[in-house]
């Protein structure tokens, strides 16, 4: 094992690392964020509420992340309307394909997560929200969803881990992320062991850091307590 090349491909190492960060940070973020809508969507007791959050979902979960990117970043240039418009700018960039893609298929898991914590929540807790004279919306915004985020956070923390190790598919339309920038030094010192070595170490540290922070998030929302009801 050659230390010296490790140490001083380091820095290039780490300017990966920050950019794997980013991208699974806004991914997980904003897949949240468009997960409750169809999350609620599909706990819906109508069938045709459910019916298109069902196929967005069929669909990005039953197809790889990989070819859902290639998708988007090579099969959105063929269509001319596409090259015409005002995102045009954004689909033509691997960095907003590679968040765009990601966004949207780990917002398919989010939103299942979601769907099964909510139903999940104590039947007696929503009929004592009725009984206390809440309207459905009352009750889904102050009974329901702060108890299925409870229960659905461990759940959501194992998608976030896994986004992180997806994001390195991110590297096949040249962002160069960790996996990125570490196949690129590779390609300058023919060193794949050390590289991948010390790239699997930055994985294995940020991942230690994730797991370890929504550890401390359920002791402090005492999600244990939540899930022995």
């Amino acid at each position: 094992m050659n230390w010296e090349v490790i140490i001083k491909w380091l820095p290039r190492l780490s300017e990966g690392a920050l950019l794997t960060l980013e991208l699974v940070g806004i991914a997980v973020i904003a897949g949240l964020i468009l997960a409750i809508p169809l999350g609620l969507a599909r706990s819906s007791r109508h069938w045709y509420v459910r019916a298109v959050p069902y196929s967005y979902i069929f669909f990005f979960r039953g197809t790889p992340l990989l070819v859902q990117l290639f998708l988007v970043y090579y099969g959105m240039a063929q269509f001319d309307v596409v090259r015409k418009s005002a995102l045009w700018p954004y689909l033509r960039d691997p960095y907003w394909c590679a968040v765009i893609t990601m966004t949207l298929h780990t917002a398919a898991y989010i939103a299942e997560i979601l769907r099964g914590a909510i139903q999940a929540v104590p039947q007696g807790e929503i009929e004592a929200a009725r009984a206390l004279g809440m309207s459905h919306a009352q009750a889904m915004f102050y009974i329901i969803l702060p108890r299925a985020a409870r229960i659905g956070l461990p759940a959501y923390s194992n998608e976030v881990i896994l986004m992180l190790k997806a994001s390195a598919l991110a590297s096949t339309v040249t962002l160069l992320e960790l996996t990125g920038m570490a196949r690129t030094i590779i390609a300058r010192t023919y060193l794949p062991v050390e590289i991948f070595f010390a790239a699997g170490m930055f994985y294995l540290v940020i991942a230690f850091v994730l797991v370890q922070a929504f550890k401390l998030l359920e002791r402090w929302l005492r999600v244990d307590a939540c899930q022995g009801r």
